[in-house]
C-alpha cells in the first residue's frame, strides 16, 4: 500500500518569533511510518516542526502551519491508498501575521484568531476508495468525542487516547489507545510503545486492504 501519514504539531505564527502550537512531539506519527516501512509499504510522511530523525525508506515533507499541511496533503493524497492523520493540527491561527518581530509594546493584549481548516473534513470529497484514519487526543471522555469525530469526518478508523495520563499521549514513548470503527465495538489496546501501536494500526490497514481488493 501507499500510505500518507501526518505527524507532529503545526505552528501558527503571530510574527517570525511567536506562534500558537501544542505539545505534539510527532512520535506517534513517526512510529506509524516506521511500522509501515517495516512491512514493505510505501510511506510519505508530512511532518510539522519536530526534531525526530526520518525513518529509513520514508519520503518526508516538512511543513509549518496548518495551511501548509493541508496543501501538502491535498497535493499528495491522489497518489495514496490511505491517509493516517496523526498530526495535532492547531485549531486556530492569528488573523494577521507580521513579517517582522513585533516589539513588546506592539503585541496586542487580545489576539484575534480565525479557525484553521479541518484537514480530514476538507479531504473527504477526495476520499473515494481510500482508507482514512484519524486520531482523537482528548481529556475527560475520549471515547465520546472520538465517536463524534469518527462520524463527522467520515473515518474508517479513529484512534482515541486520554492525553492527561503521564504514560500516554504527548512527548512520551508509550501510549494507551482505543480503536473505534463504524461497524465494530471499541477495541482497547494495552499500554505499549508507540511503535507497537503503529504496528497495530498497520495490521488494521492490511486487514482492511484484504477486505477491499480494489485497493491496489
Amino acid at each position: 500500500m501507499k500510505l500518507l501519514i501526518t505527524a507532529g504539531p503545526t505552528r501558527e505564527h503571530l510574527d517570525p518569533v511567536r506562534f500558537l502550537s501544542n505539545r505534539s512531539s510527532g512520535k506517534m506519527g513517526f512510529a506509524v511510518a516506521q511500522a509501515a516501512v517495516e512491512r514493505g509499504h510505501t510511506v510519505t510522511l508530512v511532518a510539522g516542526p519536530v526534531t525526530l530523525p526520518t525513518p529509513e525508506q520514508v519520503f518526508r515533507v516538512d511543513v509549518v502551519s496548518a495551511l501548509d499541511m493541508l496543501a501538502a496533503v491535498r497535493r499528495l493524497l491522489p497518489y495514496q491508498h490511505a491517509l493516517v492523520m496523526c498530526a495535532a493540527v492547531a485549531d486556530w491561527r492569528p488573523k494577521s501575521q507580521s513579517d517582522t518581530k513585533l516589539k513588546k509594546t506592539e503585541v496586542p493584549i487580545e489576539v484575534a484568531l480565525e479557525p484553521n481548516p479541518d484537514i480530514l473534513k476538507t479531504m473527504l470529497p477526495l476520499k473515494e476508495d481510500r482508507i482514512f484514519v484519524g486520531f482523537a487526543a482528548e481529556t475527560g471522555d475520549p471515547l465520546a468525542e472520538a465517536q463524534r469525530k469518527l462520524t463527522s469526518k467520515g473515518l474508517d478508523l479513529i484512534v482515541a487516547n486520554d492525553v492527561t495520563r503521564p504514560d500516554a499521549g504527548f512527548e512520551v514513548d508509550t501510549n494507551l489507545v482505543t480503536f473505534l470503527t463504524p461497524s465494530e465495538p471499541p477495541r482497547a489496546l494495552p499500554l505499549q510503545s508507540k511503535l507497537d501501536i503503529g504496528r497495530a494500526i498497520v495490521d488494521w490497514l492490511e486487514q482492511r486492504e484484504r477486505a477491499a481488493p480494489n485497493i491496489t
